[in-house]
């Protein structure tokens, strides 16, 4: 395939399809302090808890789970993005939990408004909302 071919957008395949991104699962090397962080958050658990070797946290349809992995922490490998109703309330959540979040609510050239924060365990994570 050429390059100019490369970036033609495709047509539907016909069969089974990607439908929507169910969890994500993230490493950490301390369950407790991981747990504190997103319960912090305001995610709730769905399974496990913070003397577990597997978490998880349900919000929408989607899951964030936690798993004990000597390999934690990680350096930078991207991030995830999680919309929420309120931006700027979520932050303020984050602040008064004595979180650090990377920098205050901004609204994106790509309309969005948003903010990242970085789980102990250096997964970096962006609170997003569409803007009107």
């Amino acid at each position: 395939m050429s390059a100019s071919n490369a970036s033609a957008p495709q047509s539907p395949q016909p069969g089974p399809r990607i439908e929507s991104l169910c969890a994500i699962t993230l490493a950490t090397s301390d369950m407790q302090r991981a747990v504190a962080f997103y319960e912090a958050l305001g995610f709730p658990i769905k399974f496990g808890g913070p003397r577990e070797a597997f978490t998880s946290f349900a919000f929408g349809s989607s899951y964030l789970n936690l798993i004990a992995d000597a390999r934690a922490p990680v350096n930078w490998w991207g991030r995830v993005i999680i919309y929420v109703s309120d931006v700027d309330a979520f932050h303020a959540r984050a602040v008064a939990a004595g979180l650090q979040p990377t920098f205050a609510p901004s609204d994106a050239p790509w309309g969005e408004r948003y903010f990242h924060i970085t789980d102990p365990d250096g997964h970096e994570l962006s609170f997003a909302r569409p803007l009107p």
